[in-house]
């Protein structure tokens, strides 16, 4: 009977579990990787803050202009999920604004955001 059980095992049950004895330990890292590529995340990129009364944003009308904390030609932030992964400057391609990276956040720097 225990000779039945055994049949019906995949005969490299034991590489499957063990994917460092088969040599190809990449192969369920990038596997577990897959199934977040697809997650949606928010993109946000910064041209500036303002801190407003309720009172100002209640005054605000057609034409307006809210002065913003950073300098014309400084760079832009990008954000996801509300932490910064890198700063660049607007663009336009084929009439819409888009914004080129010139400043990727190191790994370092990330982690760091994290605490």
């Amino acid at each position: 009977m225990n000779e039945m059980a055994g049949a019906f095992e995949p005969a490299n049950a034991q590489a499957a579990a063990n994917p460092a004895k088969t040599g190809s330990s990449n192969a369920p890292q990038v596997q577990s990787l897959d199934f977040i590529l697809d997650v949606p995340l928010k993109v946000t990129v910064e041209l500036g803050r303002s801190k407003m009364a309720i009172r100002e944003i209640l005054q605000l009308a057609q034409g307006s202009v809210i002065e913003l904390s950073k300098f014309a030609g400084e760079p832009l932030e990008v954000l996801v999920n509300d932490k910064l992964i890198a700063r660049g400057e607007v663009v336009v391609v084929n009439e819409k604004f888009g914004i080129r990276l010139t400043d990727i956040i190191s790994p370092v720097e990330r982690i760091e955001q994290l605490k």
